[in-house]
């Protein structure tokens, strides 16, 4: 018998399924399920698609650059003006802002290129196990619903396997690690769409890239009084995403200081394949417990 549909994939497709209005502005919601403010990766996925829906299809990305500027309110939509830059053959720019009412909330540089064939070289992909071959999220949620509730009770349009203990039961272990791995994928049929692939992508690049800064400490979201919010987020594309599929995640921070810390991550494809880096900044604050 064929598996139920995953709702929230469902939220989540619609979501990105963005309303044309006049002169090149979209409107965005958001799914039934969401936190205090805008998700940082909903953002950026409907900024992705706003950009390439304005631009020729036969041109690739090339990068999606986003600062953060305010909080967004769930309850409201959100407009996405696109401003064409540069249109050529081969390559095109735009920029994209999103507001709620007159509130910048977020502003993305995007670009496309069809560069043609050149040099090639990458960096490996880590050897890890097979996806098949690890736990579902809900596994590794078990147990710890009360520590980790906003994990627990977000949309999961995403399947997660992770390749290592996710930082919640690493911090229950003792254990701290520098890096994080994990292979993701939409959790069910998606259209035949490079834009909705592409935009998955993106939407995922803000889960756990800021993970590798606090497990470098031994510390996890919910053991731990941490407060964390995304300042920029960078995309470069490298090659055609296919998001129905399996890609890893592959994360670390190179540095914590000034109470920012960056996280910088590589999308490979099952065979080994570099398909995209990021890098994001976040504002992070440690608050210790008082030990009395």
């Amino acid at each position: 018998m064929p598996s139920e549909p995953n709702t929230d994939l469902e939220e989540l497709l619609a979501v990105l399924d963005l309303k044309l209005g006049d002169d090149d502005c979209f409107v965005g919601s958001h799914p039934s399920k969401t936190p205090l403010r805008t998700f940082g990766g909903q953002l950026m996925a409907q900024s992705m698609v706003a950009a390439s829906r304005t631009v020729a299809p036969h041109l690739p990305p090339g990068t999606l650059s986003v600062h953060f500027i305010n909080g967004g309110d769930p309850a409201r939509d959100i407009e996405f003006r696109v401003h064409r830059l540069r249109d050529e053959r081969r390559f095109a720019n735009r920029r994209v802002d999103a507001l709620q009412g007159d509130t910048l909330i977020a502003t993305s540089m995007v670009s496309y290129l069809s560069g043609g064939s050149g040099l090639e070289h990458s960096v490996e992909a880590p050897a890890v196990a097979e996806p098949e071959t690890l736990p579902r999220l809900g596994e590794l949620l078990d147990g710890y619903e009360e520590v980790v509730p906003g994990f627990v009770n977000a949309p999961h349009p995403i399947e997660w396997r992770y390749v290592n203990d996710p930082a919640w039961v690493m911090r229950d272990k003792g254990d701290r690690l520098a890096h994080n791995r994990v292979w993701v994928k939409a959790d069910g049929p998606i259209p035949e769409d490079p834009v909705l692939h592409t935009a998955m992508l993106v939407y995922s690049s803000d889960t756990t890239v800021l993970d590798s800064i606090i497990t470098t400490h031994g510390l996890s979201w919910g053991f731990d009084r941490i407060f964390a919010a995304s300042a920029n987020h960078t995309v470069w594309f490298h090659r055609p995403i296919r998001f129905d599929d399996w890609v890893l995640y592959a994360t670390s921070s190179p540095v914590a200081a000034d109470s920012r810390g960056l996280g910088s991550g590589h999308f490979f494809d099952r065979s080994g394949q570099l398909l995209a880096t990021v890098t994001q900044e976040g504002v992070l604050k440690y608050f210790p417990k008082v030990k009395r």
